[in-house]
């Protein structure tokens, strides 16, 4: 049974997506935490946030936790797990070394839409980049150390999925979302019958600056909100088939992945996808963020989080189609910004130290067995990647390739979706390492 600590009149809900720690002072950075919270349902979004704060002590909402267990099995081949223990700081520095990918040959044929990664042996982790802020500095304390990675070769979806893809999954399946369903009185015990409402976190803009430090400031838990109407019930997906689905929790991610022959990539994977075949640069595509003034990503321009402010000067404000700007060296799009990217590992900050301090070269990782994340210590939550379209160097730096995200598995948000990859035929793999 799924518990909350229920205040008379509130019902607990999911809000917010902290994809960015903030740690000092308001220029640290940080996409939202994810977080489950109460929320009264006769009272406006303001008025409500007075009781949030001393909400501090709920529990999260256990929604799915079969598929949670699903997703991070482990796969053969993989390296030893590595056990929880105290954080270990990472280095102040990143150390790149070049990468070197198989050599086998890619499969004879490839699954529509996906494209081959040839896997290969590389250094994982964040990059300083470009007259890095403090912003960006916060951004790679959980991507260091710099480590020596294998992984075998995969095939990968080109694009994030889309609404198109995900509605022929749903039509097939008749599958129902998490923010879709309605929440069980049993798992609320005293919430009032009508504060049991489907629905997902939206983003939400003031029209006035707002101190970055409360980012209840910007996101609403929005009754009706789901993949087919992903700002509300007024909202729609007419005309969007391309673009991404979003309000996809993990165990909606997982029904999609398992139904289409396919998996989601680990934490090292998808990095391995995501740098193209370069080493230790900071962007998916290079040094700079924009090359030749050309822009490379959907990320925010304006004053964040401010209403009104991104005019869209990379060519789209707010959620972009997929593939609107260009691939990168293995062919996949949006490996930075429009969308968050869940992927199977579970998030610990320290995961990458204790691979360090194993020693050689990781074959495989699939992430720590268990989660933790030291500022919200009860929730469990898997590493996303790859930023959105509200990242912006004054709160979220995490298109910086390398920069880990996080998520709490039973939350979805109109800024999170995902793709999948899927297993080469095993003489495809590696080239006998």
């Amino acid at each position: 049974m799924r518990r909350a600590c229920v205040i008379p009149g509130l019902v607990a809900f999911p809000i917010g997506c902290r994809a960015c720690d903030r740690t000092k002072g308001p220029s640290k950075a940080g996409d939202v935490r994810k977080k489950k919270t109460v929320i009264k349902s006769s009272k406006s979004a303001q008025a409500a946030r007075a009781h949030l704060r001393p909400a501090v002590g709920i529990l999260v909402l256990l929604a799915g936790i079969a598929a949670w267990k699903t997703a991070s099995t482990h796969l053969p081949n993989a390296s030893p797990v590595v056990a929880a223990s105290t954080p270990v700081p990472p280095p102040p520095t990143a150390n790149f070394i070049t990468t070197i990918p198989n050599t086998v040959r890619a499969p004879d044929s490839a699954p529509g839409g996906m494209a081959w990664i040839p896997g290969g042996e590389f250094s994982m982790g964040a990059q300083d980049a470009p007259d890095m802020n403090d912003v960006g500095m916060s951004a790679t304390t959980d991507s260091r150390p710099v480590h020596r990675v294998y992984v075998d070769g995969f095939w990968m979806d080109k694009t994030d999925v889309t609404n198109e893809e995900f509605a022929k999954f749903v039509k097939a399946t008749s599958y129902v979302t998490i923010a879709e369903r309605k929440p069980r009185a049993e798992d609320f015990p005293g919430a009032p019958p009508e504060n049991l409402v489907a629905g997902s976190v939206v983003f939400s803009p003031p029209d006035h600056a707002v101190p970055l430090n409360d980012h209840f400031q910007w996101w609403s838990y929005v009754k009706g909100a789901n993949w087919r109407h992903p700002l509300g019930p007024q909202s729609d997906i007419k005309g969007k088939e391309k673009y991404p689905v979003v309000h996809v929790a993990l165990e909606d991610a997982v029904a999609y992945a398992k139904w289409a022959g396919k998996r989601l990539s680990t934490e090292a994977e998808w990095e391995f996808a995501a740098r193209g075949g370069l080493s230790g640069k900071p962007f998916v595509w290079g040094d700079q963020f924009r090359p030749n003034g050309k822009w490379m990503a959907n990320t925010f321009q304006g004053k964040f989080p401010v209403k009104g402010t991104d005019k869209g000067e990379d060519g789209h404000a707010g959620i972009a189609p997929v593939a609107q700007y260009p691939p990168n060296g293995y062919g996949l799009y949006d490996m930075a910004g429009n969308v968050w990217q869940w992927t199977s590992d579970w998030y610990r900050p320290d995961y990458y130290a204790r691979l360090v301090a194993v020693g050689g070269v990781a074959r495989n990782p699939q992430g720590p067995n268990s989660p933790f994340d030291p500022s919200e210590p009860t929730e469990k939550k898997k590493v996303h990647r790859g930023g959105s379209f509200l990242c912006t160097d004054q709160y979220c730096s995490r298109y910086i390739v390398g920069t880990r995200g996080k998520g709490e598995v039973s939350t979805a948000t109109n800024h999170l979706g995902f793709r999948c990859v899927k297993d080469a035929p095993v003489s495809n793999r590696s080239a006998g390492q």
